[in-house]
């Protein structure tokens, strides 16, 4: 459960964070307009915060910069601890040598599961190369090893059930109401949301590279469509969170790409995957008619809430297939969790357990 603010069921801090700046301008555009990442990023994020303050004038919004400045990626999570945020979101745009990829996504800390999502957390984190000193303030990091980008990934585990959920919501946001591409939901090291203590996403608003993305990206519309959506997004993540008026009634189905990819593998002994499906701060009676009729939910109780789940897996692909289902009732948020000997665990520990690293 997130850490920050004093009430473990509010949604009271959030950080905003808007993705380079100064002399580090992040990616740029390649058409006819010559954008540049850390002025749309500022842009988006601006917006993000009037509109949560506008509708939540009793929540903190915090930036991490709000005019054209350099701020060292660490700073950048040491406001938001310092803050005790309730969630951390970094704002930023893509870019790709080819010029066909679009599209949004947004990220969580994990393990890079393709070569992709390593190159886009790479050039994410090479700010830090602007910065002095800063081998000792990361801990030896280099965004050129892939060794220092796997020991990174182990960072922001106790959060990654949260993380996951906002992040789901954002995708849904920019598909559903903005009509973009949906690019899912993914896992990469990225420093600037590895060394926060509450949930924390990166998302990536589209391509700069791609002259019809980076046309509606930098336009006045565009930015204030996709702000629009990260905005609602954390509206719903703050009712479920708070579980305010939690609406058991699921939305109709459709197709769902935001799945994090995860190996297919059978567990050790003692490890069971679950299906997430239900956060909220007021005891749901469990019977199927709660839950759209899906039946063996069980309830959890962590940090003042109840959790709701469903199944007992033996396999993580199994989960998967539960996940899914579960999606198409409408539980679009349903993310997978571990247990061991009935013990809540990391998934990516209960992973490593199963293929006995």
């Amino acid at each position: 459960m997130p850490q920050g603010g004093n009430d473990p069921n509010k949604v009271d801090v959030v950080v905003l964070d808007a993705g380079h700046g100064g002399k580090d301008p992040g990616n740029l555009g390649t058409g006819r307009y010559k954008t540049t990442e850390k002025h749309v990023a500022l842009n988006v994020t601006k917006l993000v915060g009037k509109y949560i303050q506008e509708a939540f004038p009793d929540v903190k919004v915090v930036y991490t910069r709000d005019d054209d400045t350099f701020v060292e990626l660490r700073e950048r999570c040491e406001i938001a601890n310092r803050n005790k945020a309730d969630i951390f979101i970094s704002v930023h745009c893509n870019a790709n040598d080819n010029h066909a990829p679009h599209g949004s996504e947004t990220y969580v800390m994990g393990l890079h599961k393709t070569e992709a999502n390593m190159r886009v957390a790479q050039k994410e984190n090479e700010a830090i190369l602007l910065e002095d000193g800063h081998g000792l303030r990361y801990d030896g990091y280099d965004p050129n090893d892939p060794e220092s980008m796997i020991a990174l990934s182990l960072r922001q585990n106790a959060y990654l059930d949260h993380s996951l959920l906002f992040s789901a919501l954002v995708q849904r946001q920019f598909k559903d109401r903005v009509g973009r591409p949906d690019r899912g939901v993914k896992q990469a090291g990225f420093l600037v949301i590895s060394y926060t203590t509450m949930p924390a996403v990166l998302i990536e608003l589209g391509f700069l590279t791609n002259d019809k993305e980076e046309e509606f990206l930098q336009s006045e519309q565009g930015q204030d469509y996709m702000a629009s959506a990260i905005y609602r997004a954390f509206k719903q993540y703050k009712a479920q969170v708070e579980g305010v008026d939690v609406d058991m009634t699921p939305r109709p189905a459709e197709p769902d790409c935001t799945q994090v990819a995860m190996p297919v593998v059978t567990t050790a002994e003692g490890v069971r995957f679950k299906v997430q499906i239900v956060t909220a701060s007021k005891r749901v009676p469990v019977k199927p008619s709660n839950f759209n009729g899906l039946e063996g939910v069980e309830e959890h109780q962590g940090a003042g809430l109840f959790k709701y789940t469903v199944g007992n897996e033996p396999s993580l692909a199994g989960a998967r297939e539960l996940q899914a289902r579960c999606r198409a009732k409408g539980y679009d948020g349903a993310f997978i969790v571990a247990f061991r000997d009935g013990e809540r665990i990391d998934l990516q520990e209960a992973v490593k357990l199963a293929e006995g690293r």
